[in-house]
């Protein structure tokens, strides 16, 4: 059955609110280490292991499951790994040691995957005219995720413990399956591969298409620049001279919400073919804001400004990265969204990294320097891109997949 030219608002917004939830689940315990460790009575290093177990699977769950997007029906593939995540979800609610969580945070990880499919969902059920505004609106339900769910889960634990936060995600898990199922229009697979030739045609694609290769080193990019900036904020925020506490920092992370507004907004410039010319844009304001953030060590004010700049900047990049991607093929984007989420991670793991190794060695001017001169690397980077030969073929033009 062919899909719909486009999408209701009921079903764009359930589609946002479901990969919301979904990505989510990756950050319940953040906040929660040392409340878990107690209550298990587990050393708060072997606590530390909760999040990299459950990124870890999340990692291996949108290599190896994600790309299935594009030969299965999704009606029906979405709600099942809705439902394996509400069982890993219980799991943790009701897990006895830290051995029993952290085995079922890896699962959870591996199926909590939902959003990476319901955002190439959203590409083939939109028509041509609107899917930028409309990945924009999935994707920003994943940036409003990431945000809340730390919020939410310390709020949560703090009243009723950190087992009901658990619960509770999965009985929404539980209701999303349900409505997704009853939404979601009947599609037919868009191609039929065997599972090894459909895992090995994911980098048959970045092998094969230079437009993937540059938007993928973009993405990958924004993301390192992204993770580096905020894993030294957090540095920032705790010392000399501001020494605020866990609470108040969190609160720095609200002023992200603005990234998600240009997520909701963003998309309308690729709809106009103003992609390219965009991206440009977006990286030059994220270059400013790593000069304002520069001079921004002892004020609060300018480390707001700095934040609302970096996150409008880097999320409107991220979005018609994405929406640019999506153009390439219309059978693989369950494909081409993994290999950006693989390429995304891998950004993230390295910016993360970097931040702890430069605040080491020279403290948050080494982080700002190091963050433009990644700005500047991507603005090269698109510049270089913009020059060559044309970067979005016509829909389908990728025959190996």
């Amino acid at each position: 059955m062919a899909p719909p030219t486009k999408m209701s608002r009921r079903l764009t917004f359930l589609l946002a609110a479901a990969a919301g939830a979904s990505v989510g689940n990756l950050y319940w315990a953040q906040p929660l280490l040392g409340f878990i460790a107690a209550d298990l009575h587990a050393a708060t290093a072997t606590a530390g292991w909760l999040v990299t177990v459950t990124q870890v699977g999340y990692a291996a769950g949108v290599l190896l499951l994600v790309p299935l997007g594009d030969v299965l029906d999704r009606r029906r593939f979405v709600p099942v790994m809705l439902l394996a995540s509400a069982a890993a979800l219980l799991v943790c609610a009701l897990a006895p040691t830290i051995e029993v969580l952290l085995l079922a945070l890896g699962v959870l990880g591996v199926t909590t995957i939902s959003g990476q499919i319901l955002t190439p969902l959203a590409g083939d059920l939109a028509g041509e005219a609107h899917r930028g505004r409309i990945v924009g609106v999935v994707g920003s339900g994943t940036l409003t995720g990431i945000l809340a769910s730390r919020t939410i889960s310390g709020l949560v634990a703090d009243t009723a413990g950190w087992r009901v936060v658990y619960a509770l995600a999965a009985v929404v898990a539980l209701l999303f399956a349900v409505l997704l199922h009853r939404a979601i229009p009947p599609l037919a697979p868009r191609t039929r591969l065997p599972y090894p030739q459909l895992i090995a045609s994911v980098g048959a694609v970045v092998l094969g298409e230079r437009a993937a290769r540059w938007t993928l080193a973009l993405a990958a990019t924004g993301f390192a620049t992204f993770s580096l900036f905020w894993t030294a904020l957090t540095f920032l925020l705790s010392g000399p001279p501001f020494r605020y506490p866990v609470a108040v920092i969190g609160l720095f992370g609200l002023a992200g919400l603005a990234g998600v507004l240009s997520g909701l907004h963003g998309g309308r410039l690729h709809d106009s073919g103003l992609s390219l010319p965009a991206t440009g844009v977006a990286w030059v304001v994220a270059l400013g804001a790593f000069v304002l953030a520069a001079f921004a060590g002892r004020s609060a004010v300018l480390v707001v400004v700095a934040i609302v700049m970096l996150d409008v900047a880097l999320q409107t990049q991220a979005l018609l990265n994405r929406a640019r991607l999506f153009t390439l093929s219309q059978v693989a984007r369950s494909r081409l969204n993994t290999t950006l989420a693989v390429g995304n991670f891998m950004g993230a793991a390295v910016g993360s990294a970097a931040a702890s190794i430069l605040w080491s060695a020279g403290g948050w001017t080494a982080v700002t320097i190091a963050g433009a001169g990644l700005c500047c690397v991507a603005l090269a980077v698109w510049a270089l891109g913009r020059r060559g030969p044309l970067l979005i073929p016509p829909p389908g033009n990728i025959p190996m997949l």
